[in-house]
């Protein structure tokens, strides 16, 4: 299940953009689900009655979805896992309309195409090659005679599929440059103040409705003006660059590491408590000290705060962790510091 997130999602920016699609298409996806309502019902005298039954489900299914992603610490397979329903109820309803014949054929590039809103590249194009396998397979398997014989409907099918999906495709690439642009730290790939926001929100909601813990981790590179005092901001650069690199290499994809500053940094975990927003501290604060980012021997102090439930707020944790960031630094930096309890871990 790991992997496939990771496949899904690989950056956080990716999460991110999983996640904020559901403001930015929700009208979309209900004239689709509309349209596909109608069609269903429209052609229900041709079809089989029996096809209502068959789409209700997909429907109501994607008319709830931003319901069922904000309940879940999972919001990129609840997506994906809809586009999978939705291909399962047109592979059903193709093959007991025709086969090769099926006027559903063509409705295989909803898939592919609505996928192009939420994931990447490579996923559109996996679900496009699976829907162009399906759309062959259905065909052969229910008349290989017929598919073999009269081939214009899946052909027909086949093309729509790789010409929507392409432009739609198109269409979001241009959004998603700009929007990175918008969202992400040049210099470090991580994500900006700009992208914090939309993201805590739904943070805060989640953990309101299961009850969850949220922790904060705020970072601070000590000492990091000597680096480009000294060595100059050329070099500067390169340890932000490879000390964003460590830590994005210690957080799960559903973790974001996040550029709040010249060297500062802010770590969102959703599902993490006290301890674990510890653990991941000083996993961090150890792997930095051996890394040597940008080849200069860098500590790091970081704050830690948590809370749960109905407390999660993000500007109450954000104050704590800042309080026990400064008083990781006052004490002799290279440490982590709990929020209200003093747990402090010092390098050897």
């Amino acid at each position: 299940m790991d992997s496939l997130r990771a496949w899904l999602c690989p950056t956080p920016a990716d999460r991110v953009r999983v996640v904020e699609a559901s403001a930015r298409i929700g009208k979309a996806r209900v004239v689709i689900a509309g349209a596909i309502g109608l069609g269903v019902f429209v052609g229900a005298p041709w079809n089989g009655w029996w096809t209502i039954a068959l789409f209700i489900p997909a429907g109501l299914h994607l008319v709830t979805m931003d319901r069922w992603m904000e309940r879940s610490d999972t919001p990129e397979l609840v997506a994906f896992g809809t586009l999978l329903t939705m291909m399962l109820v047109l592979v059903g309803a193709a093959i007991g309309t025709g086969g090769p014949a099926s006027p559903v054929l063509s409705w295989f590039v909803l898939v592919p195409a609505m996928s192009t809103l939420r994931f990447r590249l490579a996923v559109s194009v996996t679900l496009s090659v699976v829907a162009a396998l399906l759309i062959v397979g259905v065909g052969f398997s229910v008349d290989a005679a017929a598919a073999l014989d009269h081939p214009v409907t899946m052909i027909s099918a086949l093309v729509l599929v790789a010409n929507i999906v392409g432009v739609s495709t198109a269409l979001m690439q241009g959004e998603l440059e700009h929007r990175d642009r918008a969202v992400l730290d040049p210099l470090t790939g991580l994500l900006n103040r700009g992208a914090l926001n939309p993201r805590v929100e739904e943070i805060e909601q989640q953990a309101r409705v299961t009850h969850g813990a949220v922790a904060i981790v705020l970072l601070d590179l000590d000492h990091f003006k000597r680096v480009n005092d000294e060595l100059g901001h050329e070099r500067g650069d390169a340890v932000l660059r490879d000390a964003a690199y460590e830590m994005r290499k210690s957080l799960r994809t559903f973790e974001l590491a996040y550029r709040i500053g010249g060297e500062e940094f802010l770590l969102l975990l959703p599902g993490a408590d006290l301890e674990t927003g510890l653990d991941i501290a000083e996993r961090i604060r150890a792997r930095l000290a051996l890394a040597r980012p940008g080849d200069v021997q860098l500590t790091v102090s970081a704050g830690v705060a948590a809370a749960e439930g109905d407390q999660v707020c993000y500007e109450t944790l954000f104050r704590a962790a800042d309080v026990a960031l400064l008083e990781a630094k006052r004490d002799g930096r290279n440490r982590v510091v709990a929020a209200g309890a003093a747990q402090v871990v010092v390098a050897a």
